[in-house]
């Protein structure tokens, strides 16, 4: 990367949901002027929900877009520039840090990265023409739409035994799809669901399309032992399989867990000074909108004191 083409920044936060935002809130209120690359989807995940209705000050709930359109139009009210651009190589070796996009080049003092997780997909018919409309990947995010109603989880590991409990708060009956004839999750979870009335296994099973008529109304299932197929209806398809953090640009450059995780202390440091990460990329455990937006809080708060420090 040739420094003299590169454009220099004080802050450079790649990613724009909610960690992101959150930071160039906090570093363009600090006068650091931040430059946001927004990556393929301003606002990530959450740009897609419905409805957003566990973040404090919203109590009639708000659209995920609208939530990311309010924290977009803050940010930019105190200087920061969103760039529609993806960043495709980077050099942590020395300060600036050297950060390529599709269109430029950047040198930057201090790097916040909030390039998030994405959730893992079935790749079945119908499961992105209803994600929203039916099916979900957060039953957190939108349990609560499906209060009295029957719904089905995918899944057999923690997360799906956890999502598919909480569930059972609303719905009418949890039905857990999973492809083995056991559960992988832990022991605990497993006694819970076994033992909670409204939990269904339906086992040896995997989905194979989603249908529905503007809303999902059923699901076609097959067995993979006998190869018998059935379609049963439906008015929810939780889909917890797993997530897969975006961090394939920092592989060898910074330092990850064992499932691909930007490894993070308490104040958001990864291993290099002045370069910070937060938000679903380095957090396998809540993947919350106010957790991320925490996280960048943080973040944005460290890389302030850094440049502070730094003039000292």
């Amino acid at each position: 990367m040739e420094e003299n083409k590169a454009i220099q920044v004080k802050n450079l936060i790649i990613g724009s949901g909610p960690a992101g935002l959150s930071a160039a809130i906090y570093t363009s209120r600090a006068n650091l002027e931040p430059v946001v690359l927004t990556g393929m989807q301003l606002g990530g995940q959450v740009s897609l929900t419905h409805s957003v209705e566990n973040y404090p000050g919203f109590p009639e709930g708000i659209s995920g877009q609208a939530m990311v359109d309010s924290f977009q139009k803050q940010a930019e009210r105190f200087g920061t520039k969103f760039v529609f651009d993806v960043a495709t190589d980077l050099d942590l070796s020395e300060r600036p840090y050297h950060v390529k996009t599709y269109g430029d080049e950047y040198l930057a003092e201090t790097l916040i990265i909030t390039t998030g997780a994405t959730p893992r997909h079935l790749n079945i018919l119908g499961e992105v023409e209803y994600t929203g409309k039916g099916v979900s990947y957060c039953a957190t995010c939108d349990g609560h739409f499906f209060q009295g109603k029957d719904v089905v989880v995918v899944g057999g590991g923690d997360s799906a035994l956890e999502e598919g409990l909480f569930l059972t708060r609303f719905a009418s009956s949890v039905t857990i799809i999973h492809r083995r004839d056991e559960l992988r999750g832990g022991k605990i979870l497993q006694n819970r669901a076994f033992n909670n009335p409204k939990v269904r296994f339906i086992w040896d099973t995997v989905m194979t399309e989603i249908i529905g008529d503007g809303i999902v109304n059923a699901v076609k299932l097959r067995n993979v032992k006998t190869g018998e197929e059935n379609e049963k209806s439906t008015e929810g398809v939780f889909i917890f399989i797993g997530h897969i953090p975006n961090t394939e640009l920092f592989k060898g450059k910074l330092p990850m867990d064992e499932k691909g995780y930007l490894i993070v202390d308490s104040t958001m440091q990864t291993g290099i000074p002045g370069v910070y990460a937060a938000g679903e990329v380095a957090d396998s455990t809540f993947r919350q909108v106010i957790t991320s937006a925490g996280m960048g809080t943080s973040a944005a708060m460290q890389a302030i004191r850094f440049l502070e420090s730094q003039e000292e």
